[in-house]
C-alpha cells in the first residue's frame, strides 16, 4: 500500500515531534537511568505508536504485531504490570470506515498517561 503525498494536518509535525523526543531520550539515558515509570511509559509509547501505525492498512498492522508483542515480554522481564487497563478507559481509534485494526480483533485499549498532570494541554505546534 503507498502512503499519501501529503499527511493529514498536524500529523508530520507531531511525528518530527516524537522522534526528536525519542532522541532526546535514547541520549539522555544509561542502563541505571530508567525508573519504574519512565520505563512503563517508554513502552506505553511504543504501544501507542504502533496501533495508530496499524490503521494504515491490515498488512501493516499485522507486520507491528510483533510490537505488542516485544513489549509485552519488556514488561514482564522489568517486573511491569502487563494487565489490560481498567474498563472505561478510551479505546485506540480505529480507521474512520470503522473497521477494526487488525479484522477478528477488539481494538486494543490506549495506555495509561502518566505525568501529564491537570491542566496539560498539549504541545504546542506552530501553524
Amino acid at each position: 500500500m503507498g502512503l499519501n503525498a501529503r499527511a493529514a494536518p498536524g500529523v508530520e509535525q507531531r511525528a518530527e515531534l516524537v522522534v526528536e523526543s525519542a532522541c532526546h531520550l535514547a541520549d539522555a539515558v544509561t542502563p541505571t537511568a530508567w525508573s519504574t515509570a519512565a520505563a512503563e511509559d517508554a513502552l506505553d509509547a511504543i504501544d501507542v505508536l504502533a496501533a495508530a501505525l496499524s490503521q494504515i492498512s491490515p498488512e501493516t498492522a499485522q507486520a507491528l504485531a510483533a510490537v505488542a508483542a516485544a513489549t509485552a515480554d519488556a514488561r514482564r522481564h522489568l517486573d511491569l504490570p502487563t494487565d489490560p487497563e481498567p474498563a472505561g478507559e478510551p479505546a485506540v481509534p480505529t480507521p474512520r470506515t470503522g473497521q477494526q485494526t487488525t479484522p477478528g480483533t477488539p481494538p486494543r485499549p490506549r495506555p495509561r498517561r502518566r505525568g501529564l498532570g491537570p491542566g496539560y494541554r498539549g504541545i504546542g505546534t506552530e501553524h
